[in-house]
């Protein structure tokens, strides 16, 4: 159970480390936000996008363990379960943190970009991998 815990914090670290690399990058100057701040129709539709992705994903993966299939899964083969499904539910909420962090300093600083990806990252509090939270998710906890 180690290995899938230690898989699944690297997944989540990665993660955050490679958001803050995109704010660092821009920050600092090596490049410029705005890239795609031209074309209003763009921008438009992948908020527009974001905003439903994100707003879908959040609740799917808080709520992705008490499906019956992922929670009968979990106990029948808890090693390989966790490390498939935990892996799953850290990708749905980190993929659009990466994204929106990136398409806020593409389409110049758009505040509902950053606002989505923070609220991303709040989200990871709520299914961070720590031992008791495998243990109890794969029913060895109880």
């Amino acid at each position: 159970m180690e290995h899938t815990r230690r898989v699944l914090m690297a997944v989540m670290c990665v993660s955050i480390v490679i958001s803050l690399a995109v704010v660092v990058i821009f920050e600092t100057g090596m490049l410029l936000p705005g890239f795609y701040s031209g074309d209003a129709n763009v921008a438009f539709f992948i908020l527009s996008m974001m905003e439903i992705l994100t707003i879908c994903a959040i609740p799917l993966a808080l709520r992705l363990f008490k499906l019956k299939k992922v929670s009968t899964a979990l106990v029948s083969c808890p090693e390989r379960s966790l490390r498939f499904w935990g892996g799953l539910r850290l990708a749905i909420i980190c993929v659009p943190m990466l994204v929106n962090t990136l398409c806020y300093y593409l389409f110049d600083l758009t505040p509902a970009f950053g606002y989505m990806g923070i609220i991303c990252l709040i989200c990871l509090v709520f299914i961070y991998p720590s031992k008791s939270r495998c243990l109890q998710e794969t029913g060895q906890g109880e």
